[in-house]
């Protein structure tokens, strides 16, 4: 290959490399909030359930207000 070989594929790995900067930069990323909390403490409340069925209103009262905190941090942080 020769020299112009070279430089053209170098011009044209700069011009790939500016307009993939170009669009990552325009581009906002939203990333979905993850919902393994809700998941672990919603688990956590049927283990509670099935080991302390007289303490399950407690447990699930708990889960609801941690979640419920939990989802109002989250959709602050992404707006």
């Amino acid at each position: 290959m020769s020299d112009l070989d070279a430089r053209l594929r170098d011009e044209i790995d700069d011009q790939v490399a500016e307009a993939l900067d170009a669009y990552l930069a325009e581009r906002s990323p939203r990333r979905a909030p993850r919902a393994w909390p809700l998941v672990v403490t919603v688990a956590l409340g049927v283990a509670t359930t099935w080991l302390a069925p007289g303490a399950a209103w407690a447990a699930w009262l708990a889960i609801a207000v941690t979640n419920a905190a939990w989802l109002v941090v989250v959709s602050g942080k992404a707006g």
